[in-house]
């Protein structure tokens, strides 16, 4: 990055963030702490109002902003794609704001980007199967306010476990983030029963009570950061045969899998929590999958293969 490029990239940085310090622009800029200085000092110098204090970092002048910017065509379709999927994923708040964004976008886009942005707005879709999102839209607003009120949550939980017997556990909880993943909204939060950052699926939240008090956010609890505690302990190895390598990779799972090439097949390896969380998706295989361990899934699969025959064989009509 030539230095002109980088004082721009520099004011957008201070323009977008309350306070900085000169390691963080170093850092960030992947330049010495001297090089942030000089091109503080040059933004001053071009009449650039940046405010320091010594143990504060730097910060723009309130009032202070950036000429309107040109949009390149792929700069603008990024942020308009961005906007659409905020439209349709998101609460009425959240939509009305996404459509006015894309409004001001494309009324500072010239003729030729409005056409080619257009053309490629109609021809890139996102696809999002069964998302459930009209179940949880209230649901979705009302912890999005509680995060920005730091308000904890008082909700109902359904707890993993087989589906012909769900339990339901009472959680109280620290809102601090939402993500949407393959589909599904999860609340990241502080569970105070399990003393620790947790997701839960908005989807498993039966009832839910935002309290009418506040809690400290937790420092460092970035969702970007969050990765689950593996609490899966049933080891799990299935054999596929070799031609259906390609088949069994766009399937995934989500359970962190591993394969491995064995002379007799595609080898994978999972954990669950239990043999339920595994049964359907291995019922699609069919006969093309082989359980190699443990013994208790072929226990548990035999005993649901027998429960469908007997039930198959019970809803056969007699020949007239």
């Amino acid at each position: 990055m030539n230095r002109t490029d980088r004082l721009l990239a520099l004011l957008l940085e201070l323009q977008g963030r309350d306070r900085v310090t000169a390691e963080e622009l170093a850092a960030t800029f992947e330049v010495t702490k001297r090089t942030i200085y000089r091109d503080i000092q040059a933004l001053g110098e071009s009449g650039v109002p940046v405010v320091s204090a010594p143990g504060q970092g730097y910060w723009l002048m309130e009032g202070y902003f950036l000429p309107p910017v040109a949009f390149s065509p792929d700069e603008a379709i990024m942020l308009l794609l961005g906007s659409e999927q905020m439209l349709n994923n998101f609460d009425a708040q959240y939509k009305q704001a996404a459509l006015s964004a894309s409004r001001k976008i494309e009324a500072v886009l010239t003729k030729e980007v409005q056409q080619e942005v257009s053309y490629l707005k109609d021809n890139i879709r996102f696809v999002s199967i069964d998302s459930g999102i009209a179940e949880v839209l209230e649901t979705l607003q009302q912890l999005r306010r509680a995060i920005i009120e730091v308000r904890p949550v008082e909700l109902s939980y359904v707890k993993r476990g087989a589906k012909d017997d769900p339990e339901t556990s009472q959680r109280k909880v620290d809102p601090h983030g939402l993500v949407h993943f393959n589909g599904t909204w999860m609340l990241y939060a502080y569970c105070h029963l399990r003393t620790e950052m947790r997701m839960f699926r908005l989807d498993r939240i039966t009832t839910f009570k935002v309290l009418d008090e506040s809690f400290k956010r937790k420092q460092n609890a970035s969702i970007r950061q969050y990765r689950e505690p593996n609490r899966r302990k049933l080891k799990i190895e299935l054999l596929f045969p070799k031609r259906l390598e390609r088949w069994v990779k766009e399937r995934p799972l989500f359970y962190p899998t591993t394969y491995e090439a064995l002379p007799t097949g595609l080898k994978m390896t999972l954990y669950t929590f239990n043999e339920e969380e595994i049964l359907g998706w291995l019922l699609g295989w069919g006969a093309t999958v082989t359980v190699l361990s443990p013994e208790s899934l072929k226990t548990r699969l035999e005993q649901e293969l027998l429960n469908m025959l007997i039930q198959l064989k019970a809803s056969k009509k007699p020949l007239p």
